[in-house]
Formats: C-alpha cells, sequence, structure tokens
C-alpha cells in the first residue's frame, strides 16, 4: 500500500489546515458552538465553497472524492480544531442519498453546496450499538408510507432540513431484514426534534415521528439494501471520527510538548525531567500506531475485511486516544481543567469519539467474532 498522498489530498489537507489555523481558534469554535445552530452557517458555506463537503463524495454523487483517504484527510484537519460544523452527519446521510434516485440525488448535490443540511436519524434509545436494532415502523398507506418511531441522539438533528430515516417494513426489532431508509423533510408534520448540546460542545437531537406521511418516493434505494448502505454509512463514520480524533491527538501532543518546553520547576523547564520523557514518548508511540491504523482502515473499505479493519481501527482509538487525552489533563496539571484552554477540549472530545458507532468493548467483541486478533 502506499501510504503517500497524491498531490490534489495534500493539497486538500493543507487547504483545510490552513483554514483551521487561521479561522478557527478555540474562541471563537466556542462562541460557534453556544450559538442557536451550534455552528455557524457562514463557515460552513465557506467550506463548501473550498470543496472540503464535496471532498466527501464521489463524482457519481456530484463531489471530487469519497474514497477513504479523501475522508481521513478533511477529518483530521477538522480534529485539529474541534471544528462544530455538520460535516460527519452530511456524511452518514450522504453516502446513503447517493445510492438514491434522481430527486435525493439532488438534494444530495445541495449538500455539496452547502445550501442543505443533512441527518442520519437511525439510532434509537434502546439500540446501544446494535445497528440492526430498528424499532420505528413504516406502514403502507395508499400510494406511500407511515412512520411512527423515535430516534435518539441524531447528530445535528435538529438543524437539518432533510432527514433520512430508518424505519422498518417487516421483522423483528433486530432483523437485518425488512429495514428500509426515507427521505424525510425535517419540517413535515409529525416529525418533532428537541436539540441539544453534547458534552463535547457538538449538537444532538431526540426526533419523534408521529404519524409521518411519506410517499413511496421517499424510500432511498431498494428495502433488500438498506442494511448493506447503513453499513457502509457507519464504516465510513467510523473512520471519520478516528481521522478526526488523530487530528486531535495531535493537538494535545503538540500542546503538551510545549508545555513541557516552557513550564520551569526547580529552576528548570520540567521537559527535562526523564519521567515526564518518557510518559511523552508513550504517547507519541501509540498516536503514530493510530495514523498507521487510519491509513490501513482508509486504504481497505471496498475490501472483504472491512469490517474487521474498521474495528481494529476504532478499539485501538479508543483504548489509545483515552490514555493520550489523559496523559495530556496530567502533564499540564490544573490548567488543562480550565475552559479557556484547549487541551481539555480536546481531550474531552477524544474520549467521547470512544462512545460513537461502538466503544473499545463493543469493537473488541466484533473483532472476536470476526475471527481475528488486532
Amino acid at each position: 500500500m502506499d501510504f503517500n498522498h497524491t498531490d490534489d489530498r495534500r493539497m486538500l489537507a493543507d487547504m483545510a489546515g490552513r483554514l483551521v489555523r487561521d479561522q478557527y481558534d478555540i474562541e471563537k469554535r466556542h462562541k460557534m458552538a453556544a450559538s442557536d445552530d451550534g455552528f455557524s452557517r457562514e463557515m460552513w458555506a465557506q467550506m463548501a465553497e473550498l470543496g472540503l463537503i464535496g471532498a466527501l463524495f464521489t463524482e457519481e454523487a456530484g463531489g471530487f472524492g469519497g474514497a477513504g483517504f479523501d475522508i481521513a484527510v478533511v477529518f483530521e484537519e477538522l480534529g485539529r480544531g474541534l471544528v462544530v460544523e455538520p460535516f460527519l452527519s452530511n456524511l452518514l446521510a450522504g453516502t446513503i442519498l447517493a445510492g438514491g434516485n434522481d430527486s435525493q440525488k439532488a438534494v444530495l448535490e445541495g449538500v455539496i453546496s452547502g445550501e442543505t443540511l443533512l441527518a442520519l436519524a437511525h439510532g434509537e434509545p434502546a439500540s446501544r450499538y446494535t445497528l440492526s436494532h430498528v424499532g420505528s415502523t413504516a406502514v403502507k398507506s395508499g400510494d406511500g408510507y407511515t412512520l411512527n418511531g423515535s430516534k435518539a441522539v441524531v447528530i445535528s438533528g435538529d438543524t437539518a432540513d432533510h432527514l433520512v430515516v430508518s424505519a422498518r417494513l417487516s421483522g423483528d426489532v433486530e432483523d437485518k431484514e425488512g429495514i428500509a431508509l426515507f427521505l424525510v423533510p425535517a419540517n413535515a408534520d409529525g416529525v418533532h426534534a428537541r436539540g441539544y448540546s453534547t458534552v463535547d460542545g457538538y449538537r444532538a437531537a431526540e426526533i419523534a415521528l408521529k404519524d409521518v406521511s411519506v410517499s413511496e418516493t421517499a424510500m432511498v434505494g431498494d428495502a433488500h439494501d438498506a442494511y448493506a448502505n447503513l453499513e457502509t454509512s457507519f464504516a465510513l463514520g467510523t473512520l471519520a471520527v478516528s481521522a478526526e480524533a488523530l487530528g486531535a491527538i495531535e493537538m494535545c501532543i503538540d500542546m503538551t510538548l510545549e508545555y513541557l518546553k516552557t513550564r520551569k520547576q526547580f529552576g528548570v523547564p520540567i521537559g527535562k525531567f526523564q519521567a515526564l520523557q518518557h510518559r511523552m514518548a508513550d504517547m507519541m508511540t501509540e498516536r503514530e500506531q493510530i495514523r498507521s491504523a487510519v491509513i490501513n482502515a482508509a486504504g481497505n473499505l471496498d475490501k472483504a475485511d472491512r469490517d474487521w479493519n474498521i474495528s481494529a481501527l476504532k478499539n485501538l482509538v479508543g483504548r489509545s486516544g483515552r490514555m493520550i487525552a489523559e496523559e495530556s489533563i496530567q502533564m499540564h496539571g490544573g490548567i488543562a481543567m480550565t475552559w479557556e484552554y484547549a487541551v481539555g477540549h480536546f481531550a474531552k472530545r477524544i474520549i467521547m469519539i470512544d462512545h460513537m458507532f461502538g466503544d473499545v468493548d463493543h469493537h473488541l467483541e466484533q473483532i472476536i467474532k470476526f475471527g481475528r486478533a488486532a
């Protein structure tokens, strides 16, 4: 496998990195996260104009990227700035819409241009990490369907213009068969969203569906392919947040290293203490393992062992990411716990990423199920 980025991806990384460094300091990030939307629509439009959204999708879907490395490059740079704009929600839902009909692909084109926002309403209060757990129902009604159910922790669900909703046509609550996906306007009658801020400063929503009527053409793709489409969407989402965690980890390490060089005790920089040097070396070693795992997963998205590679990556990010986050806090001391200092916010995001798309224990179980060791 060639670990070197293409010229286009290097340019993409440089452009995204420069935007984050120049226009996305921690104070501005806090201000945008505290706004009614939880992000800046002006910044979102600027990012769309620069092509950061289009890089997440294939040419067939109206973008110019869509490969694993494109997604990893963008999200690593987003992680360096704790960017709160809704990239993840639009990646998850947009990946599914890419296989839809012409009107659904037109909605995706609006996403890529920055004019439309999507969210994937799939997780439910009792689903935990079981992807096939869908209790919401879709009952045939005339020329369409009637949707009922509840969706939990829908990422950016309160600001979306359209929701991609999973609902069950038939079967038991955890059957992989019988699931369908529907494109639903967020302002449709019977759709009720309650938005809130998550502990790491992002937005999510609880969404209730009460007798929501949709046309037959609202179904995305074929119902037989719905579960496979969800698996693909979640694989890309897991890669994305893992790359985002890598960017946040880089910032934690850089900030901690700088602090060790400047903070003095007994008249010398504390970075000269051998015990702290060893801890720093351990953090850097774990970072390189995560980087290798991101590269491996990004390069094997279209291979038969995709899911094993994704689970191995997420398990490693959860274990090593927590260690690096906690070490960064400890070596900074009390200053890391203040709101004004950025390292605590990076650490919080890294730890919260462990609970997205399956935590350490969940993915260890998946690795065992696949019959291989990480």
